[in-house]
C-alpha cells in the first residue's frame, strides 16, 4: 500500500504549473481511486442494488426474494414468495417476510388478505375498539366495557374509545344498558292503580 501511495504522491509532485487543469483533475481522480481501493472502501451501490462482498447485485422485485446472490459473471437469482409470505419492496432478502395473522383472540379480523406483494391488514371486531392503531388498520383491540346494573351508558364506545359508564344516584336505576337512569315508580302511585284494576276484575 505504501508503494501505491508513494506512486500517487510522486505523480502529484511531478506535475508542474504548466499542466492543463483537466489533466490535473484526472490525476486527482486516479489517486483517489487508488486510495479507496487500498483502504477497502468500495463505491456505493445503486438504489436498485444491494451489496454482497465487493459486488453490487440487482435487487429482487416485490413478491420475490434472493435465492442466489449475483457474482462477477451472473445476475441475482430471484424466486417468488409462497403463501403466507410476502415482500413489498425491491430487496436483497434471503427469505420473504411472514404475513401478519389477524387473531380473533386479540380482537381482530382480516380487512385485507395477505398477497405476495403486501402484508395482511387487520381491523377490530364488532363490539371492540382499537388500542394499537396503524395506518388504515389495527394491531390490537379490546371488547367494549359493559355497564353494570346500577350504571348507565354515559358515552357509547367507538372504534377508538371504550364505553364510559356513569352511576345512578338518588331514587333512580338502570339495568346497565340504559343511556340514562330512570326514576323508581313510587308505591303510592302504583297502589291506587292496582286497587282500581282489582275492583274492575271482581265486577
Amino acid at each position: 500500500m505504501s508503494l501505491l501511495h508513494s506512486f500517487a504522491n510522486a505523480i502529484l509532485m511531478s506535475v508542474g504549473p504548466e499542466v492543463d487543469e483537466e489533466i490535473m483533475v484526472k490525476l486527482v481522480i486516479i489517486v483517489l481511486i487508488i486510495q479507496l481501493t487500498m483502504s477497502g472502501v468500495s463505491p456505493a451501490c445503486g438504489r436498485a442494488e444491494y451489496r454482497i462482498g465487493q459486488e453490487c447485485c440487482p435487487m429482487c422485485g416485490p413478491g420475490y426474494y434472493v435465492r442466489k446472490h449475483c457474482t462477477e459473471f451472473s445476475s441475482t437469482a430471484c424466486v417468488p414468495c409462497l403463501p403466507p409470505t410476502y415482500t413489498d419492496a425491491p430487496n436483497g432478502l434471503a427469505s420473504c417476510k411472514s404475513c401478519t395473522v389477524c387473531d380473533s383472540s386479540a380482537g381482530l379480523r382480516v380487512k385485507r388478505t395477505c398477497s405476495s406483494t403486501s402484508d395482511s391488514l387487520c381491523e377490530h371486531l364488532e363490539g371492540h375498539y382499537c388500542t394499537d392503531p396503524i395506518k388504515d388498520g389495527c394491531r390490537g383491540a379490546v371488547e367494549h366495557s359493559k355497564c353494570s346494573p346500577g350504571q348507565y351508558v354515559k358515552q357509547t364506545g367507538t372504534v377508538s374509545t371504550d364505553t364510559v359508564c356513569g352511576d345512578c344516584v338518588g331514587d333512580t336505576y338502570s339495568n346497565g344498558s340504559f343511556t340514562s337512569c330512570r326514576p323508581h315508580t313510587r308505591e303510592r302511585e302504583v297502589r291506587p292503580y292496582l286497587q282500581q284494576r282489582y275492583s274492575y276484575n271482581r265486577d
